[in-house]
């Protein structure tokens, strides 16, 4: 078979060499990632995540209330007396929401209703069920805290009187409206929420580039908030708000509302529209993530799965491998001995993060498969060598791009 040659690559074979070749043929490569690497890089990323120490995940978690609530306050002060009609309005209201959700992926933060794709995972057996439910606990947590921390900066700087008081009305009004939404509404909202937002985030990593992530972002979440489905981490902030501005009569005067009319604006209303909306969120999230792993990962994983989940068999089905001997050629035989001493001797595993070109001198390995244990590439590794185990892929997964959603 003839080969193509690609012209003006140098020939090397020195590590540094390596990168200038991995560098050129960067630009070869395709504008997005593949579906079937989507689903990949979203499985390595939801593991490092759920891996990570709970400081840390508290801290992206205020951070990711914060950022919602940003994008709620910007959605109500645009869509304040715009006079665009409803349509119009709902859309400019939907590309400036979107505020929120850019700041948590490009900047980087927790944010609960990304994370119920850390299903797809947990469905390979990557990510513990205990872990699972901690991340969840931890940022929803978290969350509401943020989203806290923003209303009261915004409450007390008296934002609400903007417009001669119109911006507190329409904050007023949106929330009212939310909790006097009925359960099956509301459940139903929610599933489709964070089926628009679970799929901007799988479009964020088909991305290689900022633009191209907040590209990503604005149609599915200007989507949901035109439609009018519901966000769980958004009401944590609106409906706290519109409870804090109901007590202010020249609030409710712009808003031409009496105190009866809004008497469900309280802790009650919050709470009777957070547990349908969560809900909600949850389903349509995990539904997503589900989805995918079935289309592409169910046949790489259902082995692994299985044996941890007799459960699955109902849904994946596993032809028996043939048994049969496979010779091991030299390079994968090292790469087990690397990866093993990375696992079991911690002064190894920091000198290979380090300065992996020097800790690998003398093990024979190709410049491939340096790349690959100096980058972090799971996949790659995994290919020559089966599954690795928990401590040490997570360890791998954060020398990747570090992409936070």
């Amino acid at each position: 078979m003839a080969v193509t040659e690609i012209p003006n690559l140098p020939q090397v074979r020195d590590s540094s060499g390596f990168e200038l070749v991995a560098e050129k043929l960067d630009r070869l490569v395709p504008d997005a990632y593949q579906p079937a690497q989507i689903i990949s890089r979203l499985e390595d990323i939801c593991t490092a995540k759920a891996n990570q120490n709970a400081f840390s995940v508290v801290l992206l978690g205020l951070l990711a209330g914060f950022f919602i609530g940003l994008g709620a306050l910007f959605f109500m002060v645009v869509t304040t007396n715009s006079g665009l009609g409803f349509g119009l309005t709902r859309l400019v209201g939907g590309l400036t929401f979107s505020l929120g959700l850019i700041l948590v992926v490009v900047v980087g933060a927790e944010l609960f209703t990304g994370n119920c794709l850390i299903v797809a995972p947990w469905l390979s057996n990557r990510v513990s069920g205990s872990a699972l439910l901690r991340n969840w606990l931890l940022v929803y947590g978290a969350n509401f805290a943020g989203a806290a921390i923003l209303l009261a900066l915004i409450f007390y700087g008296r934002f609400w009187e903007l417009d001669g008081y119109a911006v507190g009305a329409n904050a007023l009004m949106i929330a009212n409206a939310k909790v006097n939404m009925a359960f099956l509404p509301a459940l139903l909202k929610g599933i489709m929420c964070n089926v628009l937002v679970c799929l901007a985030v799988l479009l964020c990593l088909s991305a290689r580039s900022t633009s191209g992530k907040i590209m990503a972002i604005l149609f599915p979440i200007s989507a949901f908030v035109a439609c009018g489905f519901e966000h769980s981490i958004a009401n944590m902030f609106f409906i706290p708000l519109g409870m804090s501005l109901a007590g202010q009569a020249d609030v409710l005067q712009a808003a031409g509302v009496t105190a009866g009319q809004i008497a469900n604006m309280n802790s009650l209303g919050l709470v009777s529209n957070l547990v349908p909306v969560t809900i909600g969120n949850v389903i349509g999230g995990t539904s997503v993530a589900v989805v995918y792993w079935m289309i592409y990962q169910r046949k790489e994983r259902a082995a692994r799965a299985l044996m941890a989940r007799r459960w699955l068999g109902r849904l994946v089905r596993v032809k028996p491998q043939p048994s049969s001997t496979y010779a091991i050629d030299p390079e994968t035989r090292t790469l087990v001995s690397v990866l093993a001493k990375a696992r079991d001797d911690s002064g190894f595993l920091a000198r290979l993060a380090e300065d992996p070109n020097r800790t690998l001198e003398g093990y024979g390995l190709s410049g491939e498969a340096k790349a690959a244990l100096a980058s972090g590439d799971v996949n790659w590794l995994e290919s020559r060598v089966g599954f690795l185990d928990e401590p040490l892929r997570t360890w791998l997964v954060s020398r990747l791009s570090q992409e936070k959603w």
